[in-house]
């Protein structure tokens, strides 16, 4: 498996970035990111209205409950943005326009031996507890996002 680097804080902006290298094409990378079947094994399981700017959906995972969704914007295959609220601090899958948000973006790019994936989220200065979430958010995204490579590379 790819060894990629830990995802970085910017506490002045309020983001988490991580970019990562996957050994797959970037078609490949792009369905694993934006198919629910695809983004259950690896992140959260997935359901979503539809593949279109405005579809709603959630991620959910066991131990930690449902987390509302909404996707932002698409260039297909290049970038796709997701705005979530936290499932554990608002119960019950509210609307993610009623509660504090922040919104994920992930951007690919075809490199010679692969895709080059960069996530940044944004958002923190407006959820409850800004840094706790800011560190709880990096170390997801390390490893979420080696959850992705390993499935992705383990396939090719």
């Amino acid at each position: 498996m790819t060894d990629n680097p830990p995802a970085v804080i910017d506490a002045d902006a309020f983001t988490v970035r991580r970019t990562i290298h996957i050994d797959a094409p970037i078609d490949t990378v792009w369905r694993a990111i934006t198919e629910p079947a695809l983004i259950s094994q690896w992140f959260g399981d997935a359901a979503f209205e539809a593949l279109a700017v405005g579809a709603r959906g959630t991620l959910s995972w066991p131990d930690y409950g449902a987390a509302p969704v909404r996707i932002e914007a698409i260039d297909e295959p290049h970038s796709i943005s997701y705005r979530w609220a936290d499932g554990a601090e608002y119960p019950g899958v509210p609307d993610v326009d009623t509660v504090p948000s922040t919104v994920f973006t992930f951007t690919l790019e075809s490199v010679e031996s692969g895709t080059r994936l960069t996530v940044v989220e944004t958002g923190f200065e407006s959820t409850r507890a800004p840094e706790e979430n800011l560190e709880s958010h990096r170390g997801g995204w390390d490893f979420e996002l080696d959850e992705l490579v390993a499935l992705l590379e383990a396939a090719a």
